[in-house]
């Protein structure tokens, strides 16, 4: 009997692995790389986001949310007659299989009206969600590292995405 009970709790266990290994490789459309924001100094209120998404099929980035800010958008950044100027937009196509770069002075995601300074080697959770080819939304939640003022990550964070 209690080798029975200990097959059957196997079988089970194997089971729920693998629909859950399956739900999360066929919910992965779109991979995020590099992900970080930069920090900011007291009384500052906003700052950017960046990173690489690279999507498997044609999907479009359309919104962005993060517990660290009260607005986060999707911004763009363009120099025109000589002055920068910075404007949200209504999304971002990603086309398959070619890496879109959020990065300063393009394309990066916006957050405004901060809660609290963001220290470099920290992390704050973050929320992408992308509409993909078939007009599904897929939502991929994240841990950014923070790094400092110039976008350099803290050496005992690189690479981490902990606290």
């Amino acid at each position: 009997m209690k080798t029975t009970c200990k097959a059957i709790a196997a079988s089970i266990t194997s089971v729920v692995l693998s629909v859950c290994l399956t739900t999360s490789v066929y919910a992965q459309s779109v991979e995020v790389k590099e992900a970080w924001v930069r920090g900011t100094v007291q009384g500052q209120s906003a700052t950017g986001a960046f990173m690489e998404l690279t999507s498997k099929n044609n999907a479009r980035l359309i919104s962005a949310s993060s517990p660290a800010a009260k607005t986060v958008e999707v911004h763009n950044m363009k120099v025109e007659g000589g002055v920068m100027k910075m404007f949200p937009v209504d999304g971002l196509d990603l086309p398959a299989g070619k890496t879109v770069k959020l990065a300063p002075g393009g394309y990066h995601v916006m957050l405004m009206g901060l809660n609290m300074p963001l220290q470099a080697g920290r992390s704050i959770p973050f929320k992408l969600t992308f509409e993909l080819a078939d007009k599904k939304r897929e939502t991929i939640a994240l841990n950014v590292e923070v790094r400092d003022l110039k976008g350099n990550a803290q050496p005992e964070q690189k690479g981490r995405n902990g606290h």
